[in-house]
């Protein structure tokens, strides 16, 4: 009898928190179980920050939304909590802990006990007080070099998971069309290959760490019209299909990702956040993504307010549903009251809401959010007393020794030496003139989505919360013998010249003059590089140009350094500077990273990811153009680039040479095998960034000169060589034909080995022959190279 009362006693678990049954079921019992309403308030967000002295989280008034009440939204639940971390600056371990505190609440508060899922942005690092500034994505494609990619984004995700993070807004898949956009720096490049590779790397360090990765900007918004942030995009289906779609394909098929944030623009006048074909058809249909497709920040309420294609908030909600958007950030707006009396009155089915419900819930429940056992407790405060939160203070460390010389490892790896007339490395010079706007300026090696930038800029009675070493710093300790004088001459963006006699004083005085000029990263015009920071022209912003120009008057050798978050022209440095060395916003380590090139102590092997222009007036381009966009005589406009995609030069030098081709035909289902030699001939120890390129002489639709199709690192001793070996299938040459299908077409191919898109050192000219083949998602996507030694000579 005691038994069967125990047994009666003994409290049954709801089918949704039961582990043992599949997902599927779980999720379907609890969408079974939920109101319209707590259907719905699973479908958004709400824009918070973190109590300072650890208390629950407070919603963020922004200037474009009403206030939130969490009080009375709470009781049917709440799907996100938009960026605890990253709305002011809070101290890590008390931010975790009002975060906990939050979560336990929100879970206490509905009937089903589901908590929130957090969300940060994390595009150069996670983007919380204190927590280590990497470098800008743009930086992460000069590297060439996926696998640090990977090591860094799960060193990201590891940070933001340990104080209950479950998913980061990154990365940015936004192929560059146009170099005047803002948002240029939160890029990895202008070649799909790259971005793709590189973003899927991204995406697997994330995931790897148990965070939700989002690819954004799906899809169109780096093609904005002259550079615009959220201009209409005017490409075409084949441009879209062939340059801007395939890194977002590659980062879900390989990467795993498993969020989509739409864009902002529309395409051709359809909304990417109500493009049905795009975010169902496409992505779902035929791509086969079952994750999660969040707004970007007020992308919903924009196709009201921007897009006008919708009457009312109602409206703006039912389009975003219909198309597939499941989650409305950064808070709630068209998805609350509106939505809810739109489903009650029948203008939105309710099996829209459920469709997105139960992606909403599916990822929930993989994350554990169901699970009976469920804590709100992060890993970070496992061993610390929740209750004493003055004892927490300072407790957890977002920026340690192995996440700084990670960023440093980036930051030099993505060092670019563009030119050099044999000064650099610098030989032991007694005098150094340290000259420009971001010679001592701390902030200068940190993008817009860096915490410092972002969000640190309105705080100022506040710290950085990292070390910022500026250059001057770096360089008193690599020249430790030197005098190092600084001028200012000119600002960032301010025209002010007052400086300028102060700077050819110094720059005359010295054995070298070395010239830092660039960017300040902020946002909606408050910086010259960032989100809504568009420029017309790619001149040098302010007066930077003319400083360059007075000092190449001297005879003091110059050295522009560049830190910026976009190429810029340099007008005559191009040819007259000593050396050029450009760094995309290398992150807080980046300082060390280029007086280490410039002493010698690293030597270079950055590659641009983008071209730097010759001219400030020839923009849109890049290397991608078909022949007509390239110098001809049809027009007085030369848009050749003074240093093309790819280029980056080394202290040492290579030798390519011994091209041999295992076959030179080969079906259109087939492949090609290319093996070559590469040897440092040089005196010291270098890394080549071996790049391989199609280019199709003749093809049914007009195709870009030649394109990037794969790539590799090698690093080399003095005097070693390696054996490298390509194997190029066919699929590499697809491309969407005039039936708007991929196709693959026999008829003669160039595969070029080159240093740079500008460089060809060895041609492969295969063909394929056969009949047309056409080729899906499911086509190979990658050359493989492998690397094998050579004996010394």
């Amino acid at each position: 009898m005691n038994a069967e009362v125990a047994e009666e006693k003994t409290p049954t678990v709801p089918l949704w928190n039961d582990p043992a049954v599949s997902v599927a079921a779980r999720v379907d019992a609890l969408i079974e179980a939920m109101t319209p309403e707590e259907k719905i308030a699973q479908l958004y967000g709400v824009w918070v920050g973190a109590s300072a002295q650890g208390g629950e989280v407070a919603p963020h008034q922004h200037d474009m939304e009403e206030a939130v009440d969490l009080d009375a939204l709470l009781p049917t639940g709440l799907g996100q909590l938009t960026r605890p971390f990253g709305t002011a600056p809070v101290d890590p371990a008390l931010g975790a802990l009002s975060l906990m505190r939050t979560q336990a609440r929100i879970a206490a508060e509905n009937r089903f006990g589901i908590p929130a899922l957090a969300h940060e942005e994390c595009l150069a690092g996670f983007a919380a007080w204190g927590a280590t500034a990497y470098p800008v994505p743009l930086s992460w494609g000069a590297t060439f070099d996926p696998d640090l990619v990977r090591r860094m984004a799960a060193a990201i995700g590891r940070d933001m998971r340990s104080v209950g993070v479950h998913q980061g807004l990154a990365p940015v898949l936004d192929v560059v069309r146009d170099a005047r956009w803002g948002r240029v720096e939160e890029t990895i490049g202008e070649d799909p290959y790259l971005v793709g590779t590189i973003a899927t790397a991204y995406v697997k360090g994330l995931e790897s760490a148990g965070i939700v990765a989002t690819l954004k900007h799906f899809v169109g918004y780096s093609a904005s019209r002259a550079g615009r942030n959220l201009a209409p995009s005017s490409v075409g289906p084949r441009e879209r299909a062939d340059v801007l779609l395939p890194p977002f394909e590659m980062a879900i098929r390989e990467g795993g990702a498993r969020s989509v944030m739409h864009a902002y623009t529309d395409t051709d006048g359809i909304p990417s956040a109500a493009d049905e074909d795009l975010l169902t058809g496409l992505l779902r249909d035929t791509w086969g993504f079952d994750g999660t497709v969040v707004a970007d920040y007020f992308g919903i309420a924009f196709l009201k307010t921007l897009h006008g294609i919708a009457a009312d908030w109602a409206g703006a909600a039912g389009a975003a549903l219909r198309a597939g958007v499941d989650i409305e950030l950064p808070t709630v707006k068209t998805f609350g009251p509106p939505l809810a009396e739109a489903v009650a009155d029948g203008r939105v089915p309710e099996g829209l809401v459920d469709r997105a419900l139960r992606r909403v819930l599916t990822q929930k429940a993989m994350l554990g959010l169901l699970d009976p056992d469920w804590n709100p407790m992060p890993s970070a405060l496992q061993d610390s007393d929740p209750g004493d939160p003055d004892a927490l203070r300072g407790r957890i460390d977002l920026d340690g020794p192995a996440n700084r010389e990670l960023a440093r490892t980036v930051a030099e790896e993505a060092v670019v030496l563009l030119s050099n007339d044999g000064t650099l490395p610098l030989d032991r010079p007694r005098r150094i003139a340290l000259i420009g706007p971001n010679a001592d300026e701390p902030t200068a090696v940190l993008g817009c989505y860096s915490f410092p930038q972002h969000i640190g800029v309105r705080h100022p009675e506040t710290p950085h919360g990292i070390e910022l070493p500026t250059l001057r710093d770096t360089l008193a300790t690599e020249f430790p013998d030197a005098e190092i004088t600084v001028a200012r001459g000119t600002g960032i963006d301010d025209g002010d010249l007052t400086g300028l006699p102060e700077a050819t004083r110094v720059a005359g005085a010295a054995d070298v003059a070395l010239v830092v000029l660039g960017d300040r990263a902020g946002l909606f015009g408050r910086g010259t590089s960032g989100e809504g920071c568009d420029v017309e022209s790619l001149a040098l912003p302010g007066a930077q140009q003319q400083l360059l120009d007075t000092l190449l008057d001297l005879e003091t050798p110059v050295v522009t350094v560049l830190l910026a978050g976009r190429p810029y022209a340099v007008g005559r440095a191009v040819e007259e500077s000593a050396a050029i060395v450009q760094s995309f916003f290398p992150g807080e380590e980046g300082a060390h990273a280029i007086a280490g090139v410039l002493s010698g102590r690293i030597n270079p092997s950055g590659r641009l990811p983008v071209s730097v222009p010759r001219g400030p007036g020839s923009q849109p381009a890049t290397y991608l153009g078909a022949r007509l966009a390239h110098v001809g005589e049809v027009s007085n406009i030369d848009p050749t680039p003074a240093f093309a995609f790819g280029h980056g030069l080394s202290y040492t030098r290579f030798d390519w040479t011994d091209l041999t081709v295992d076959v030179r035909e080969a079906p259109t289902d087939g492949e090609f095998t290319l093996t070559f030699t590469v040897r440092n001939t040089g005196g010291r120890s270098g890394t080549e960034v071996v790049q391989l390129y199609v280019h199709d002489p003749v093809a049914s639709v007009v195709q870009p000169v030649q394109r990037l199709v794969g790539y590799a690192r090698v690093e080399l001793q003095p005097g070693e060589a390696r054996r490298l070996r390509a194997t190029v299938p066919a699929d590499l040459a697809s491309f969407t034909g005039r039936d708007g299908r991929r196709v693959v077409e026999p008829g003669g191919l160039e595969l070029r080995l080159a240093a740079s898109s500008a460089d060809p050192r060895l041609t492969a000219r295969v063909t394929l022959t056969g009949a047309e083949r056409h080729v899906d998602h499911t086509r190979r996507l990658h050359s493989v190279v492998g690397q094998e030694p050579v004996s010394r000579s």
